[in-house]
C-alpha cells in the first residue's frame, strides 16, 4: 500500500512538474467600465454548455458589491429555442485581467482576458488549462485584420486554431 502511495505521488508531481505550454499572460490591465456592456461571441473552443448555439452574446454589468453579472445568450441551431445562463464573475488580480466565473456555484472557473483591443472592440478570453477559449467583439462580425491579429496569436499562447468553432451570428 506505501508503495502505491508513493507511486501515485511521484506521478502527481511529475504531471505538475511538466506543462505543455509555457505560463499564460493576460493583459497588463482592463478598465472594468469599459469592459461591461454586450459581446458577440466570434468564435470558441465547444464544450457542452454551448453545444449547438448560434447567435451568442455575453453581457456584463457593474453589481453593486463590485462583482460583475454575466448574461450568456444562445440561439440553439437545430430548434431556434432561445436560453440564457446567468452567473458572476469577479477580479482576481489588480489588473482585472484574471477573473474567476460561476454559472454553477459553488463552482468557478478561470476568466483570463489575453488580448484586448486598446479601444475595446475585441478581446480574447481563455484558461490557463488551454480547455477554454473566446473570440469576442462588440459587433456580430470582426474584421479580417484584427481576426488575423488574433489567429496568428493564438497559436503562440498555446491554443491551436484547428479547435475553434466558428459562432453563427444573425
Amino acid at each position: 500500500m506505501l508503495k502505491k502511495s508513493l507511486l501515485i505521488i511521484l506521478l502527481l508531481f511529475i504531471s505538475g512538474c511538466s506543462t505543455k505550454h509555457p505560463p499564460l499572460t493576460t493583459v497588463n490591465s482592463v478598465n472594468i467600465n469599459k469592459y461591461l456592456g454586450t459581446w458577440y461571441e466570434i468564435a470558441r473552443y465547444e464544450h457542452f454548455f454551448e453545444k449547438g448555439c448560434k447567435n451568442v452574446t455575453a453581457t456584463y454589468t457593474l453589481n453593486k458589491d463590485n462583482t460583475l453579472k454575466v448574461v450568456n445568450k444562445c440561439t440553439k441551431i437545430d430548434t431556434n429555442k432561445k436560453s440564457s445562463a446567468t452567473g458572476v464573475a469577479y477580479a482576481t488580480s489588480k489588473s482585472n485581467s484574471k477573473l474567476k466565473v460561476s454559472f454553477f456555484r459553488p463552482f468557478y472557473g478561470d476568466y483570463w482576458i489575453l488580448m484586448l483591443d486598446k479601444n475595446y472592440k475585441y478581446a480574447v478570453v481563455g484558461s490557463p488549462s488551454r480547455e477554454y477559449l473566446w473570440i469576442l467583439s462588440r459587433t456580430s462580425k470582426l474584421n479580417k485584420k484584427s481576426l488575423n491579429k488574433i489567429l496568428e496569436k493564438l497559436p503562440k499562447l498555446g491554443f491551436p486554431t484547428e479547435k475553434l468553432i466558428w459562432t453563427i451570428q444573425e
